[in-house]
């Protein structure tokens, strides 16, 4: 979806019956248009909230039962809600930015009176009394909760599938996995099924959704979101602010991943008395006038070559618009040496919450062919707080470097995963598994590695799509930007698209 022009026509009634709205809200698709879009055609009168929820509701129950996206609809309550906001809008009242638009949260973020159970029998009757931070702030500025998106248990996949609600598809290829953990987010983004999702990531679980399902996404700054409220940990946990966990935004444009960030970003009410987030604006106002790294493959994890064959022709388009680019990672900056201390401070986090059988499979792996991955994984859940500040100050010290980097250039690109998305597999554990490639099988944990120079340093990085491979599955870029300056990745997103294409729906999904 190219951001300067307009989506098709929606359907010759919906022309009609609003025929007196301005011709670009008249072309505004109510299934695969934009937040931003969605926004300006309620606010000119081209279409009600409620006529938007329904027709969302109408997407979902048509095209759901194929891709399986949700743990749980508010089918009813979104319904009343859209028609609240019309009223509101009517008597002069809008609630905020999001107002009367239909969107979703992954179902690891608590929400007041409403079912939340990260994926998990355990939760399986939990309802909170209060929402998650970013839940509220979404709330708060208008928007309407429709349904709470699928995920692997406790968020603990790079596939999305439970007890509960079954195995979530990929739109582009049901017999393929959407990604994880923010697996059902993707997926009704890429089914249309709503116009912004809420979705977290430690391990990629933003990033390779995306990457996967065609989609924008974007993992914030650390700590620059709110992550109370979201399981894990455990509900009610009070939590010290995270090392590595953000909650971010997810949409079909990189615009409305800016427009999502503005809502939910920022310190928590208690904080709030002494300080405020300001995000800076992006650092250039023309494509051709970034200065761009890159480093598209390494055998730290070498990338298969569809992949890398998309990102290529990414790298191509950009040249051909007078872009700057620079091939290298930045000085100083060792990915083997961040993975390793990344992956173990993954473990300490992840860790404590394995059950004894799964932690006794990964000691007796020590000697198998992802023996590697068991030895830091054991080290990360076991090591003393001497150690983990070792490897906090390796954090500390990476983005250092990556900072110093950014006073040359404005932005980074680099893979999201080493694969498009893969054949569901469910089998074996975490570790144990493969995964297929282009160029032959590669451990299913390999998947985890170009998310991680992100992820440790704290920086952001959006995920924008870019293309598809020769099979037709989508492939996304990762693309990093400096420390608390969020906007600049997203307006790279943004300006990307105009060279790649941007969104694209999934073929039979159209109606």
């Amino acid at each position: 979806m190219h951001r300067r022009l307009f989506l098709k026509a929606a359907s010759a009634p919906f022309i009609s019956r609003f025929g007196r709205a301005a011709a670009a809200e008249r072309r505004f698709d109510p299934s695969f248009g934009t937040a931003g879009e969605a926004l300006r055609a309620m606010a000119a009168g081209a279409i009600s909230s409620r006529e938007l929820t329904e027709h969302v509701v109408a997407r979902i129950r048509k095209f759901n039962p194929k891709i399986n996206a949700f743990l749980l609809l508010l089918e009813e309550q979104a319904l009343e809600r859209a028609r609240q906001a019309d009223e509101a809008r009517a008597a002069g009242k809008a609630r905020g930015p999001l107002h009367g638009l239909p969107v979703l949260t992954k179902d690891s973020f608590a929400t007041a009176g409403i079912r939340t159970t990260s994926g998990s029998k355990m939760l399986a009757k939990h309802v909170p009394k209060e929402d998650a931070v970013a839940v509220a702030r979404l709330r708060g500025a208008g928007a309407i909760l429709v349904g709470k998106t699928n995920l692997p248990e406790f968020a603990s996949d790079l596939q999305s599938y439970n007890e509960i609600a079954g195995t979530t598809n990929n739109p582009w290829d049901a017999s393929r996995t959407p990604g994880g953990s923010t697996g059902g987010g993707a997926a009704a983004l890429a089914a249309g099924f709503g116009f912004l999702e809420l979705g977290s990531d430690i391990g990629g679980s933003i990033r390779t959704p995306c990457h996967f399902c065609g989609v924008y996404g974007h993992k914030p700054t650390l700590n620059v979101v709110p992550v109370d409220g979201h399981i894990p940990p455990p509900p009610a946990t009070i939590a010290p602010l995270p090392d590595l966990a953000v909650a971010g935004p997810m949409a079909r444009s990189a615009e409305d991943l800016l427009l999502e960030l503005r809502v939910i970003g920022g310190p928590v009410r208690a904080e709030a008395a002494a300080w405020r987030w300001n995000l800076r604006p992006p650092r250039r106002a023309r494509l051709r006038d970034y200065r761009i790294g890159f480093v598209l493959d390494d055998p730290f994890c070498p990338v298969a070559s569809d992949v890398k064959r998309v990102m290529a022709g990414a790298l191509d388009a950009l040249r051909k618009a007078g872009v700057a680019l620079a091939e290298g990672w930045p000085r100083g900056f060792d990915p083997q040496a961040a993975w390793e201390s990344y992956s173990r401070l993954l473990a300490a986090v992840v860790g404590p919450g394995m059950e004894p059988s799964q932690i006794q499979k990964i000691r007796e792996g020590a000697g198998s062919a992802w023996g590697h991955y068991a030895k830091g994984w054991i080290d990360g859940m076991t090591f003393s707080h001497q150690e983990w500040l070792r490897h906090t100050e390796a954090r500390l010290k990476a983005r250092a470097v990556w900072q110093e980097h950014f006073r040359t250039h404005d932005a980074f690109l680099m893979p999201v995963n080493i694969v498009p998305a893969f054949p569901h597999d469910h089998k074996l554990t975490f570790f144990e598994r493969t995964v297929a490639t282009a160029d032959g099988p590669r451990l299913y944990a390999d998947m985890l590695r170009w998310i991680s120079p992100a992820t440790f340093s704290g920086c952001p990085a959006t995920v924008a799509p870019i293309g598809r491979t020769a099979t037709g599955l989508p492939v996304g870029i990762q693309i990093v930007g400096p420390y608390l300056e969020d906007a600049t990745p997203i307006d790279v997103a943004a300006r990307l698209a105009d060279v790649t294409g941007g969104f694209q729906a999934p073929a039979g999904l159209s109606g």
